[in-house]
């Protein structure tokens, strides 16, 4: 005698089925599930969206104009203008791509050093997991921004790509040791035992079964590295330790810093503006990410 096991249907399993649900509609949906999410991300969009093409539209001014020098926020210059007389929004718009980029790129580098090694480290353990955690806790000793601030005063990078990778790697050992506590834990779930026993590959093992379980962890980490790397690079920018040639963020705020405008009321958007972008892509960074971990975290969106 044999028992037929019929799966649920959608409508009997409280599924609301859909006739056109793609991809992009489904990313929407759970995005709208939280009004402070969705904000941060139509935030972090836009910004992204003027920092890659805003300088094609609005092309920051290359000529002094001293008729314009320290004017106040107005409808022909909605920022002001800084201490040669040119525009504060355009620089704003024009100077925000190498910051966005610095921070993911640095994001990157360090999550994907952390989750490789973390995780490789505690799946096979012996000699490798014992180099991993002795080389994190040696780098985690090292003051990073100080480390930093040295390199840049010796080393001068001539684009802001290398000092992204410098910042990436020495922002990976917090990570990698969360990544390697639940590699440990998720090592000794049953599906991963099934998976080893049928010998599908210590790659595919982690990639495939272990990786989707901290897809939610990761996400959040990716964004606090990227919020963390733009912090050091604004520090570095008020150093004068970064590279100063074009125009971004980081190097309105050192020339507006050694320029006097913090003594200065008339030119103070000159300094407020770089600043006050900074943080709305920060701030959106942080929002967004409450939309983005629901996603990534089925039983967040459960409990929702």
């Amino acid at each position: 005698m044999s028992v037929i096991i019929t799966e649920p249907t959608a409508t009997e399993a409280g599924v609301r089925p859909t006739a056109r649900s793609g991809p992009f509609r489904s990313f929407m949906h759970a995005m709208l599930r939280s009004k402070t999410g969705f904000i941060g991300f139509v935030v972090f969009t836009l910004l992204v969206l003027m920092a890659l093409f805003g300088p094609l539209i609005v092309t920051p001014e290359k000529v002094a104009n001293v008729n314009e020098i320290f004017q106040a926020p107005g409808w022909s210059h909605l920022l002001g203008t800084d201490n040669q007389g040119k525009d504060n929004l355009r620089q704003i718009i024009g100077g925000g791509r190498d910051v966005i980029v610095v921070g993911l790129v640095s994001a990157l580098v360090s999550t994907v050093i952390a989750v490789l090694f973390g995780a490789l480290a505690a799946y096979v353990r012996g000699w490798l997991d014992s180099l991993a955690i002795q080389l994190a806790d040696f780098v985690l000793t090292i003051p990073q921004f100080v480390l930093l601030a040295v390199l840049s005063a010796y080393v001068r990078f001539s684009s802001t790509i290398w000092l992204a990778v410098l910042i990436g790697l020495l922002s990976w050992p917090g990570l990698l040791r969360a990544v390697r506590a639940q590699v440990l834990s998720l090592k000794e779930r049953e599906y991963v035992e099934a998976a080893r026993l049928m010998d599908l590959g210590t790659f595919r093992i982690i990639v495939r079964e272990m990786m989707p379980n901290m897809a939610s962890y990761l996400l959040i980490n990716f964004i606090t590295a990227m919020t963390g790397a733009v912090y050091s690079l604004a520090g570095l920018y008020l150093l004068g330790l970064a590279p100063m040639s074009g125009t971004n963020w980081g190097i309105m705020i050192n020339e507006s810093w050694t320029g006097g405008a913090i003594y200065n009321p008339s030119s103070a958007f000159w300094l407020l503006s770089p600043l006050i972008a900074i943080s709305l892509l920060q701030l959106s960074a942080i929002w967004m990410m409450r939309s983005l971990e629901e996603i990534a975290n089925p039983r967040l969106r459960e409990a929702a």
